[in-house]
């Protein structure tokens, strides 16, 4: 993550006016009025934070509905920056993740494609990313983009988020950004079709989307890690958007290398022991780039999709025929 990024994202949150978008998660057609404390409240009377204020965290509104999601206003207390779990990483702990995992081209080609359709209905797009607490592998190029305003959140607060949220209930209006950026986050919720359908609601007409999920891969957010999809699977949860395109980002030498970690760290019970035989062996993932495309779907460690909001969903016979694997 470089200074310029970061730098762009501290001006950005100070320089428009993101809050328009906002809305009430107990209720999305209900605007967020701000009081002279700073503090924001619910323009619904009969919301319970119409009298009482949003938390904030690190300076940021927490727009969750606690009634209806796992987090809890204590955890928000208790916990730096409201993080269910410790993301402190060291310097040495971030250098062995690079060297292990590297950086996904594929997710860097297909931030320029991304780019590309998101300026087609729109120059000067509003893009949201959710689960923006840290910047994904291969999207820096996102925030680096002047004609793109990035709006952020995720389930607790970062240097990278605009507000915090469960995406479960994105507290935003209807149809207000062009694009939404979801990478690696549908398989740490409990209903990933909720957060799709979310997703489809707060996109503008032909907005984009795009997406990367985890099919090839152990549980890596303990608890807080329920699901896995196939390409396929990935595509049907997506069936109410029209396909753009479609594929493997990371291949199978990258999921064996994931099985060869968990499988050192089971056999000598020692979660140093995986990541040691990680670092030894990590050009395996190398190897997926002689992989040809078609070759990667039936094992793939992360699939993509991007298209675009559509009113029309696919029927379950075209999933079918969607299959990408090797016939």
């Amino acid at each position: 993550m470089t200074a310029t990024v970061k730098e762009k994202r501290v001006s950005d949150r100070h320089s428009w006016g993101w809050q328009a978008l906002l809305s009430c998660p107990c209720h999305p057609q209900s605007a967020l009025r701000e009081l002279a404390s700073g503090q924001l409240h619910c323009s619904e009377a009969s919301c319970t934070y119409y009298t009482e204020p949003f938390l904030q965290v690190d300076g940021q509104p927490v727009l969750i509905d606690f009634a209806a999601s796992v987090c809890t206003p204590d955890a928000f207390e208790q916990l730096e920056s409201g993080s269910l779990l410790d993301r402190k990483r060291s310097p040495i702990a971030k250098l062995v993740k690079r060297v292990i995992w590297g950086t996904s081209h594929r997710t860097r080609q297909n931030v320029t494609r991304f780019l590309t359709e998101l300026k087609q209905h729109n120059p000067k797009p509003t893009l949201l990313i959710v689960g923006g607490g840290a910047v994904g592998s291969g999207s820096e190029a996102l925030y680096g983009d002047a004609d793109v305003t990035v709006v952020s959140f995720d389930i607790y607060a970062s240097e990278h988020t605009d507000f915090v949220a469960d995406a479960h209930d994105i507290p935003l209006k209807d149809g207000v950004v062009d694009g939404i950026w979801i990478q690696a986050v549908l398989e740490h919720v409990l209903e990933p079709q909720r957060v799709v359908a979310e997703i489809h609601r707060v996109l503008k007409n032909d907005g984009l989307v795009y997406s990367e999920t985890p099919f090839m891969q152990q549980v890596h957010e303990k608890a807080y890690d329920f699901t896995r999809f196939t390409e396929s699977g990935h595509r049907w949860l997506f069936k109410d958007f029209a396909l753009v395109d479609s594929g493997t980002v990371l291949g199978p030498g990258t999921a064996l290398l994931w099985s060869m970690r968990h499988f050192a760290a089971g056999l000598f019970r020692i979660k140093k022991a995986g990541e040691l035989l990680a670092v030894v062996f990590f050009w395996v993932r190398l190897l997926d780039r002689l992989i040809p495309q078609g070759n990667t779907s039936d094992a793939a460690s992360a699939v993509f999709f991007m298209g675009r909001k559509s009113d029309r969903a696919i029927t379950r016979a075209e999933v079918i025929r969607f299959y990408r694997g090797v016939r």
